[in-house]
């Protein structure tokens, strides 16, 4: 490592710490400017490592005295690492007294104790705890906590930590304090503090196995009435988590916090889950569907972490997937047991994919591409995520899918009988899987099913199928295969389920029977594939059917397969299986996508086929399907996934393609879409459940298409129907539907209902939110986005210190709107540079996330491509830049990026198969 270039950890470089901490009380004295730490520890040597200093993690701290048995002790510093020698020999506990000071008033990084709107909050994860005291902070050294936090009682009512309350009481000149004791040991990334001017809402229930609990939602004074559904989740949670794998409530009380100031979503500290106010607060008024279905998740998610997380957590940050992914899996899984009925699982299971395939694949297929366990990092807080979080949870799909539900249970109660209180692996894991299901699929591929966590990358299974009518035989070849990512141009073959049925010439499912089989089974059938190719012959197939393949996405694969358009169409009429009949629209809509784009000139007014058209419209003037299905099987595929199936990439002229095939789509289903609008816009008095949310999303795609198609016919009736409903709308959800709808087509009063919009929600920070985001994510009409979103930095509600705030906007702009991002004259650019830049210095964390607006930047077209390199060096050249962005720009410069060309010559990578003239695309 040359002098001054940072660090890098590497996974095989692991080694068990020198020094176990088998207990550790901390007395805090709560101050903004000041806060002082008392942390006494319980320590001994590891046997198993050779004798060695004590190396302490520590970060911007004020050290005032080390003691030793009540002795002072002598110590170094090394950088920001305190360094004790001459400690006991042996492996005799001794005790240990540091105490140190921190600001946490001036802590913009919001790591660590930090202020948020004067009150106390702490984030330990990754490494956050070092800005608190100095420690061993890493995952695998697990201690027992007691905490004492004292503070002025008029400012600082509410004292609260992890576990269970043991003390409390008054103190001289207006303090008081609080002593908390969490009997299972953790990590310190779980150790959490809040205090502070809070209200509670309170709910005591009994678990299954008869043991009473409480559980607190705290949130500041005036928000009380926004936290029913968020406590009804951690009860539904609660419930669940008992039900579905047998894991109970294990401390006395359960509480939640909410804060406007945070750069998660939330965080699982054992017993005191602190959580952003995006995911905790609703009421009907102020928050949308999106937004119930977020916090059901979320609170869910974080609840059961206390034991896929904190029970059993992560020996080191390599392993992060084993709680993470584990943990997504498990709120997925979750959510669709709430859900109910079959048609809103698969709604939930398709909003799932949609999620996976925006982030997850093209970081994939970008400069941060990472297998899903790690084996290197420069800052662990890079690494929190989608391959970690939503392709980990795919991985633990797949599990599931390959020794069953019961199975999968079977193997959790293992994992827990053998691992409880420990720091393990995603090997771990793995094994446990494998050892409670010895017949199964899994345990006799397991070594090969580890190729998951090991290589980075989307696999691409190819299928081509061949009917035999004289045989009555259907042949299918799949392959598969990955393509090269940093450091790992090679990829062996992974283990893919793949779930498929054929689908007979009638639309109905037809029988499988390979050749080697006795009988043939209904439905569907899960295909393990292990090699490169794999040939399936089936057998008595009377007439030609259609395969229908990856199931409910049995795989986090990408599938190329030799469909005509005639039998995609064939699939979006008949599938049985939803997310499949979904993806059929899909692969329609970006197959003339890709084929408009592979041509030079304008693009045409009425670029979509009638059979594509029609067959949209049976879908939404189906008369069984669900409200839910229908409004995702009519969103056309958004710019940003086209953009991944390009090897070159003109955002400017993707966002002209997608616009003229929404434009048509408007006009040639407007009697549809008023029949739609006007069939699902009353749904009574509000509930969030799947049905009525179902509603009010289709009602408002047909809002927004009305609106649109108003855009070129002049007619002023729907525009005028959505400003009233963006006035008069009794619930959040259909009041921003129909500002968006104005908003988007561009209509005169969208500045109307904009100012309406901000007057009744001033006083709303999420609302409001809301509000700078739909602004920031505008079409952008003559370059007028940019100035826009430099207005909307000036206003007095904007602060670039409130990661929700500079989400809304900055993010909003640089990461969601990548037509008005990718300006041929660079200023989209020159402003993300300027913004990484201001943002580094007062929270590197969320500069990062910011940063990476540009990972894709080696495969756009010129002139952007040129320009975005330019301002990436920019950034990568400032001096004193974090760890956490100097990794992302100095990964996306080595990115070597595709040859430029012009928007003519933007190509698919996998092109689609052509049919007739008239047939081949819609």
């Amino acid at each position: 490592m040359r002098e001054g270039q940072p660090a890098v950890t590497r996974r095989l470089d692991y080694a068990p710490p020198a020094f176990w901490i088998d207990s550790v009380e901390l007395t805090f004295d709560l101050d903004p400017a000041k806060t002082r730490v008392l942390n006494r520890m319980r320590l001994r040597r590891n046997p198993d490592v050779p004798a060695q200093p004590l190396r302490l993690d520590g970060d911007e701290l004020n050290l005032s005295r080390v003691m030793l048995a009540g002795q002072a002790c002598s110590f170094r510093m090394d950088g920001e690492t305190l360094v004790l020698e001459n400690l006991p020999e042996g492996t005799t506990p001794f005790e240990l007294e540091i105490f140190t000071t921190c600001y946490p008033e001036k802590n913009s990084k919001l790591m660590g104790l930090f202020m948020s709107g004067g009150d106390f909050f702490t984030q330990c994860e990754a490494e956050g705890f070092r800005r608190i005291t100095y420690f061993l902070d890493r995952p695998d050294v697990m201690a027992t906590y007691t905490v004492t936090l004292r503070a002025d009682k008029a400012r600082y009512p509410v004292l609260l930590s992890n576990g269970n309350l043991t003390d409390a009481g008054e103190l001289p000149e207006g303090r008081h304090f609080a002593t908390w004791h969490d009997p299972h040991k953790k990590p310190s990334y779980l150790f959490a503090l809040v205090a502070g001017q809070l209200v509670a809402r309170e709910q005591r229930i009994a678990t299954r196995s008869g043991s009473e609990h409480l559980l607190q939602v705290y949130v500041r004074p005036g928000d009380l009435d926004k936290t029913e559904h968020a406590m009804n989740s951690l009860i539904h949670s609660v419930l669940w988590d008992e039900a579905r794998f047998g894991l109970p409530l294990d401390l006395e009380r359960f509480m939640v916090v909410a804060t406007s100031d945070f750069n998660a979503g939330a965080m699982e500290n054992k017993g005191l889950n602190i959580f952003n106010t995006k995911y905790v607060l609703a009421k009907p008024a102020t928050a949308t569907d999106g937004d119930y279905d977020a916090i059901e998740s979320v609170i869910g998610h974080e609840y059961f972490h206390n034991w896929t997380g904190n029970r059993v957590t992560c020996r080191d940050w390599f392993q992060l997937s084993l709680k993470e992914g584990l943990t997504v899996f498990r709120d997925q899984e979750f959510s669709q047991d709430l859900a109910g009925t079959p048609s809103a699982r698969a709604v939930k299971r398709i909003q799932d994919v949609i999620n996976l395939r925006a982030a997850q694949f093209p970081e994939d297929a970008g400069p941060m591409a990472h297998p899903v366990r790690p084996d290197e990092y420069l800052e662990i807080s890079n690494f929190y995520t989608t391959t970690i979080y939503e392709k980990g949870a795919e991985v633990v799909r797949m599990y599931q899918t390959l020794v069953g539900r019961e199975g999968f249970c079977k193997g959790m109660d293992l994992y827990f009988q053998r691992h409880d209180g420990q720091a393990v692996t995603c090997d771990d894991f793995a094994q446990a899987m494998a050892d409670a299901n010895p017949d199964s699929d899994l345990a006799r591929l397991l070594p090969q099913f580890k190729r998951w966590y090991s290589q980075a990358g989307t696999p691409v299974v190819k299928a081509e199928g061949r009917y035999d009518g004289a045989a009555r035989s259907y042949t299918l070849t799949l392959s598969q295969s990955c393509p090269a990512t940093p450091g790992q141009p090679q990829k062996a073959p992974f283990v893919i389920p793949l779930r498929m049925g054929l689908v007979g010439p009638d639309g109905r499912d037809l029988p499988l029977q390979l050749e080697h089989w006795q009988h043939a089974v209904e439905g569907s059938h899960t295909v393990v594939l292990t090699e490169a190719q794999t040939t399936l012959t089936f057998i008595s197939v009377d007439a030609e059917p259609v395969p229908s393949l990856l199931r409910g996405f049995s795989a986090p694969v990408e599938l190329d397969c030799d469909y005509s358009s005639a039998q995609l169409l064939h699939l979006l009429a008949h599938d049985s299986d939803p997310f499949n009949r979904w993806e059929a629209g899909q692969q329609l809509g970006l197959r003339k996508a890709i084929e408009l784009l592979a041509h030079a000139g304008d693009v045409p007014t009425r670029p979509l086929n009638d059979a594509y058209v029609a067959a949209l419209r049976a879908v939404l003037r189906h008369p069984t399907l669900d409200a839910a299905f229908k409004e995702l099987v009519l969103t056309l595929p958004g710019e940003d996934y086209i953009a991944e199936q390009l090897d070159v990439v003109d955002p400017q002229r993707i966002h002209a393609v997608c616009d003229a095939m929404e434009r048509q789509l408007a006009a040639d289903l407007r009697d549809d879409w008023q029949w739609a609008c006007e069939q699902n816009e009353h749904t009574g008095a509000y509930t969030p459940d799947p049905v009525s949310a179902g509603r009010r999303a289709l009602a408002g795609l047909a809002l927004h298409m009305l609106c649109l198609a108003a855009r070129d016919s002049g007619d002023t009736v729907w525009p005028g129907k959505a400003y009233q409903r963006a006035k008069d709308a009794g619930n959040m959800t259909d009041r921003l539907n129909a500002l968006s709808a104005l908003l988007y087509s561009g209509h005169e009063l969208a500045g109307r209902a904009l100012e309406r919009f901000y007057r009744l929600f001033k006083d709303e920070p999420l609302a409001l939110d809301k509000w700078f985001s739909l602004q920031a994510r505008a079409p952008d009409r003559g370059g007028n986005v940019l100035p826009q979103v430099r207005e909307l930095m000036k206003h007095p509600d904007f602060s670039l210190r409130n990661p929700n705030r500079a989400r809304s906007v900055v993010f909003s702009y640089c990461h969601g709107n990548p037509a008005a991002f990718h300006r041929r004259d660079a200023a989209g650019y020159v402003y993300w540079a300027d913004r990484v830049l201001e943002l580094d210095t007062l929270n590197p964390q969320v500069a990062a996330r910011l940063a990476r607006a540009m990972d894709a930047w080696a495969r756009l077209a010129e002139p952007y491509r040129s320009a975005a390199r330019e301002a990436i060096a920019r950034v990568a050249a400032q001096a004193n830049l974090s760890n956490d962005v100097r990794e992302v720009v100095t990964r996306a410069l080595a990115e070597t990026g595709a040859p430029t060309a012009g928007p003519a010559d933007a190509e698919a990578r996998t092109a689609p198969t052509p049919d007739t003239p008239d047939e081949a695309h819609p």
